[in-house]
């Protein structure tokens, strides 16, 4: 199976750059979030991705030798993994999984409990004050459900979670999905469709079960 990873433009390679304004680039993802990115196999985009795959591997293979101790130097390796720095209220516990990183945005305040895992090839865009449980995983991308297509093509969708959302422990949220500003996302859910904002929403697929007030 073509592993589904996220691209690395030539442009974010080996440097840090600038937070763009995260108001305009959380507009921007919510209003592509209907927009499937297709790469076929064998293609020079497909070798991009797989030369992503490989970089990721390596940085977060440094990135899970640390501890909770060594929180600047987790924040270090994240941010030269998604090409950009991350603020210094951001905390991630290791371990850590990808298949990319460039395509990650992370807010201020976030918190990513151990044994995450993130499928960015479709831009993941986490807001401000998000808290994200273990064993999380937040999957952009995929592939086509037809059989005669299935192993020639890895297809991705975005991914935004709102400002000051949880996802509990062992959620799943699948490409295409917005979960709104304060909303939870139950333990074990496999999310499909977009939450709400302030709901509590769970099951499988998850659905909304009820509001949250302030």
């Amino acid at each position: 199976m073509a592993p589904p990873a996220a691209t690395l433009p030539e442009s974010r390679r080996g440097i840090l750059r600038r937070r763009p304004a995260r108001h305009d680039r959380r507009k921007q993802r919510m209003a592509n979030d209907d927009r499937t990115r297709t790469i076929p196999r064998r293609t020079p985009e497909s070798a991009a991705m797989l030369a992503s795959v490989k970089r990721a591997m390596a940085i977060t293979a440094a990135l899970n030798r640390l501890t909770l101790d060594d929180a600047d130097e987790v924040r270090a390796l994240f941010s030269e993994l998604i090409g950009k720095k991350v603020d210094d209220s951001f905390l991630l516990i290791p371990p850590f999984y990808t298949t990319g990183g460039p395509d990650i945005e992370v807010g201020r305040n976030v918190f990513v409990n151990q044994n995450c895992t993130f499928y960015d090839l479709g831009g993941l865009d986490i807001a401000d004050d998000v808290m994200i449980g273990p064993n999380v995983s937040l999957i952009t991308s995929g592939h086509p459900i037809a059989p005669s297509r299935r192993r020639a093509f890895v297809t991705a969708k975005p991914i935004v979670i709102g400002r000051n959302a949880w996802i509990a422990a062992g959620a799943t949220i699948i490409g295409g999905v917005t979960v709104g500003e304060n909303s939870v996302v139950a333990a074990g859910s496999v999310v499909t469709r977009d939450v709400p904002p302030n709901c509590l929403a769970g099951g499988n697929p998850a659905r909304v079960i009820r509001s949250i007030a302030g």
